[in-house]
């Protein structure tokens, strides 16, 4: 019998490439290929890039490296690379980066199998040729839906022949639409794909160029998916996209989101659902007032304000100020006080001036954010910000983001100790390790994976009920105390007892 392949994929950048990587696991394991978790182990390294920004380019190109040194020592025959800086920059990374045995884009996706297969045998598989992804759906949302068929990853659905057999993990094909997903791990928390693209045209980013125009999953798509993750024991969802309040826009009704998210709360199993990647300006109040009144929805806002100052959020074709913005926080503030809110900020920006970084300090402090991410601006190929002529000299702009960087990290500590004294609903997400003195650990709903810091428990496993904290157990804790954005937490009980 011969031995079977194997494959491992690496997962670089955000929420929506893990999402991706799953449903390339789901179709390599449908087509015989064993997952392993190291590279070192696999016939072949799939490295799943990120191409959003410098610094997460170079994460990339040192992941491919790194990757292309096992085939001097272990198994690994084959290097290769897909995600957004393979489909971004297809033919001149692979002629950039000859240690990478093949560049793959979205179109390929569909036939990943035949493509590494070929790569394994030693053959040559052209390199992906980029072009302008925007271009490939109508310009019309509401044309989009019945639009020929296009590479969109992760909202890939499981063909009806596919055998019901299927190993562990993956997605059985209940239905014609059945999710072709494999879980790469056993986190009690897991994204799903509200939908892909953005038709918002930002001076400083690339993305829509190479994630394409914006087109929603069916809700029923995301409901199946939902319902299979908490088969898989998923206690948690994270709605991902690129825009998450333009949900619905191709499919007729742009208050979907407002319906959808009641029905998957609703999803037997699922303890908290949380939405990701909201546009201020698109912002509504029946949609504040699902995200803030519905039990098991997190009152938990990841709103992308990138600046404050009007002139700066002009020349980024972004709308707002400091006083609407923060009018908007007073709005879902009203609604739920102690909603969790996060934003990320650019600094630097061509044409910023003194008075915009003070303007911009000025709503850092009356934001009251739980969490702050601060980047420096830098020129993006393709974008319109890089014709800009009115450019700051690295030194100002580095100086800028140490500036806010410090006022952000002052601002957040200042935040989790408002919290001192607050109960709340924490889902357990690790058990630590007694032996090396680490504690274990949880989210609670204003924390989201990754990005906003989480709860450290006090006091060890037990519950004052007898019963002790397991991975994926929501339970109610009273903050105690605060190690910068983490809060120090003892738990009182069992949620729902």
């Amino acid at each position: 019998m011969p031995e079977r392949r194997t494959v491992a994929l690496v997962t670089l950048g955000c929420a929506r490439n893990e999402v991706d990587s799953e449903e390339l696991a789901g179709r390599l394991e449908a087509d015989g290929w064993d997952l392993v978790q190291d590279a070192e182990n696999a016939d072949v390294a799939v490295v799943n890039t990120c191409g959003f920004v410098e610094a997460a380019k170079k994460d990339s190109v040192d992941a491919l490296l790194e990757a292309n040194d096992l085939k001097d020592h272990g198994r690994t025959q084959a290097v290769v690379a897909v995600g957004c800086m393979a489909e971004r920059y297809g033919k001149d990374l692979a002629q950039a980066l000859p240690e990478a045995d093949g560049v793959l884009g979205f179109d390929d996706y569909a036939d990943i199998s035949d493509r590494l297969q070929t790569i394994l045998n030693g053959g040559i598989h052209a390199s992906h040729t980029p072009r302008d992804r925007r271009k490939l759906l109508p310009i019309s949302p509401a044309d989009r839906q019945t639009a020929p068929d296009v590479a969109l990853p992760g909202h890939a659905q499981a063909p009806e022949n596919v055998p019901s057999d299927l190993p562990d993990g993956l997605a059985p094909a209940s239905g014609p639409r059945a999710p072709l997903r494999r879980r790469l791990g056993t986190n009690p928390v897991a994204s799903v794909k509200l939908a892909s693209g953005c038709d918002r045209r930002c001076s400083f980013c690339a993305i829509p160029s190479f994630r394409g125009s914006f087109i929603s999953r069916r809700p029923s798509d995301v409901l199946g998916e939902t319902r299979w993750l908490a088969e898989q024991g998923v206690k948690e969802i994270m709605l991902v996209s690129e825009n998450n309040t333009s949900y619905g826009k191709d499919l007729g009704d742009i208050r979907l989101l407002e319906t959808l998210l009641p029905e998957l709360a609703d999803v037997d199993g699922i303890e908290r659902v949380r939405v990701s990647y909201l546009q201020p300006a698109e912002m509504r109040p029946g949609l504040i007032d699902v995200l803030t009144s519905t039990p098991k929805v997190a009152p938990y806002f990841d709103l992308s304000f990138q600046h404050s100052a009007p002139g700066v959020l002009r020349a980024m074709r972004r709308f707002g100020d400091t006083d609407r913005f923060l009018e908007l926080l007073d709005q879902i503030r009203s609604k739920a006080p102690t909603a969790g809110v996060r934003s990320n900020f650019i600094v630097g920006f061509p044409g910023e001036t003194e008075a915009d970084v003070a303007e911009l300090e000025r709503f850092l402090t009356g934001a009251r954010l739980d969490a702050i991410g601060v980047f420096g601006y830098s020129d993006e190929e393709g974008t319109e910000a890089a014709t800009y002529q009115e450019k700051l000299g690295e030194d100002v702009v580095a100086e800028r983001l140490a500036r806010i960087s410090r006022l952000a990290e002052e601002l957040t500590s200042q935040r989790a100790e408002e919290r001192v004294g607050e109960t709340m609903e924490v889902l357990v997400e690790s058990l630590g390790s007694p032996q090396d003195d680490e504690p274990a650990t949880g989210r609670a709903a204003h924390q989201a994976p990754e990005t906003d810091g989480q709860i450290i428990f006090t006091g060890g496993t037990e519950l004052p009920s007898g019963a002790r904290l397991t991975v994926g157990r929501m339970v109610v804790a009273k903050v105690v105390g605060t190690e910068g954005v983490d809060l120090v937490a003892e738990c009182l009980e069992e949620a729902g007892r």
